[in-house]
């Protein structure tokens, strides 16, 4: 077997701890989640989650940033499998299975965390444009296609699910209530058919 390059090594580190602190921040949530366990999980010392991503914020945004292209190709081919308004609903407001709801809370967890740190929650509302961004557009290509005549700016809609959907996963984490009921019905009062 090969031996591997410095950068080869440093690559297959910096994937092993985006692995281990996704794992560790869904079991435990952001604020229990200690450095020394991520890197334990690992295989490697606290000293490697530093180097590779500076803290754990650091490391909670390069993971957020290796999934959102993920997260976007799903909900496009989600949206684009859609034939009418009320199947795009369903799509937009579609019960998150456990991993995404434990995901949100994590999400919550962070903007908590972090909202008091001025260089992070920079970070944090960049990466949060960066997406928002993508989902508008992708949001107002779908709305045109079907037809739709949306009551608020494609972009406040998007702040409205993103905001909503954090809060109901929260209650759905804390008091194990779906939620998915409620976002349809706020998404059908903003979303009319031309």
């Amino acid at each position: 077997m090969a031996r591997l390059t410095r950068v080869e090594q440093q690559a297959r580190t910096h994937e092993h701890l985006l692995r281990a602190g996704r794992q560790v921040f869904l079991r435990k949530g952001f604020l229990a989640a200690a450095v020394e366990e991520i890197a334990a999980e690992a295989g490697y010392t606290r000293g490697a989650v530093y180097k590779h991503f500076g803290g754990k914020e650091g490391l909670w945004l390069a993971i957020v940033e290796a999934d959102a292209g993920t997260h976007l190709d799903g909900l496009r081919q989600a949206l684009g499998q859609t034939g009418d308004r009320d199947e795009l609903i369903a799509v937009l407001s579609g019960v998150a299975h456990d991993e995404a709801a434990k995901w949100t809370a994590v999400t919550a967890e962070v903007l908590a965390a972090t909202a008091q740190q001025p260089g992070v929650a920079a970070q944090v509302a960049a990466l949060q444009q960066r997406h928002d961004t993508q989902v508008v557009a992708l949001l107002a290509e779908q709305f045109e296609r079907l037809g739709l005549d949306p009551v608020l700016p494609v972009d406040q809609i998007v702040v409205v699910i993103g905001a909503l959907g954090i809060g109901l996963a929260l209650r759905q984490a804390v008091l194990r209530e779906p939620g998915a009921d409620v976002l349809a019905q706020v998404l059908g009062t903003m979303l009319r058919t031309t």
